[in-house]
């Protein structure tokens, strides 16, 4: 018999064919600050010395986060680190959010701009694919990036059943897990008001719903495709607006910017990291992680 604290949840659902596997590397990044300068001289126009500025602020994150991800992740084996590193030289670097612009004189260079950005440096997935290929083990080795994958405790699921949700991460990590209903409501389940623990450790299968949870995950209508999406990051992730709803948390924050807000993390400089020459001080990296379970119900 139901208690006073379930709550009905759209239930997840994968059709009879096989899923579709994701690539296990496709939502992995590295989260981090950095600051560019650009002088105008005899050439450049205002406009052009603050784009030129933020290109050299992309490529001191971009130079960064393969610099810190050599030494934080230890990865020992040759072909690892190759591919480790061809990954992060071609990598994408996308801003997250500009922190300061501001012009100065230089001396000798003249108008000068300085712009601090913080930015999610997204390797090429190709790459670490070939990384793990030749190494399947190291998916699952706490010293390899970052990986976090969700998934359910059976294929199908009809109106009435439960479902369950399992994670598990190959390292230390923090998580938001999310369930995307078929009307567009979203949900956290994780955490959530009886279950306030975000911190989790590598290695360990954590279930959802379970331990203090006061939910169950019952299909009910509306049916059709679903979503169950967790954000991992070495460092706490960005806080969203939410709205206690039982067991759960109602998500207030609009769903297009969600994935920007999560990323939103409090990086923290680790005792005996380096930066780039060049590149700012006082701040931080974070191995990110995204998975999404796109899924189905059904009546």
């Amino acid at each position: 018999m139901k208690n006073r604290w379930m709550m009905m949840l759209v239930a997840i659902i994968f059709w009879a064919q096989p899923a579709v596997v994701q690539p296990v590397f496709a939502g992995q990044s590295t989260i981090t600050t950095a600051e560019g300068t650009a002088c105008m001289g005899d050439e450049l126009s205002r406009k052009q010395t603050e784009q030129a500025a933020l290109a050299d602020a992309r490529r001191q994150a971009a130079e960064f986060a393969s610099t810190y991800l050599k030494s934080e992740t230890e990865v020992k084996n040759y072909v690892l680190d190759k591919d480790l590193r061809a990954a992060y030289s071609n990598a994408r670097v996308k801003i997250i959010r500009e922190l300061k612009k501001s012009w100065y004189r230089d001396p000798a260079a003249g108008e000068c701009c300085r712009v601090k950005i913080e930015a999610e440096v997204i390797p090429d997935t190709k790459a670490l694919e070939r990384m793990a290929a030749a190494r399947p083990a190291a998916l699952d080795d706490p010293s390899a990036p970052l990986r976090v994958r969700a998934w359910t405790d059976r294929k199908r699921y009809r109106e009435g059943q439960k479902v369950t949700i399992y994670l598990k991460g190959n390292k230390p990590f923090y998580a938001r897990v999310l369930y995307k209903n078929a009307d567009g409501t979203i949900v956290q389940l994780l955490p959530n008001p009886f279950r306030t623990a975000n911190y989790f450790n590598g290695g360990v299968i954590y279930q959802i719903p379970g331990g203090n949870d006061r939910f169950d995950l019952e299909v009910s209508p509306p049916f059709g495709s679903e979503d169950v999406i967790v954000y991992a990051s070495t460092s706490p992730l960005g806080k969203l607006s939410t709205e206690a709803r039982g067991g759960v948390y109602q998500v207030k924050t609009a769903a297009r910017d969600i994935g920007m807000k999560t990323r939103g993390i409090k990086l923290l400089e680790r005792p005996g990291s380096s930066r780039p020459s060049g590149s700012m001080s006082g701040a931080g990296a974070s191995e990110f992680f995204e998975d999404k379970v796109v899924v189905k119900t059904w009546q």
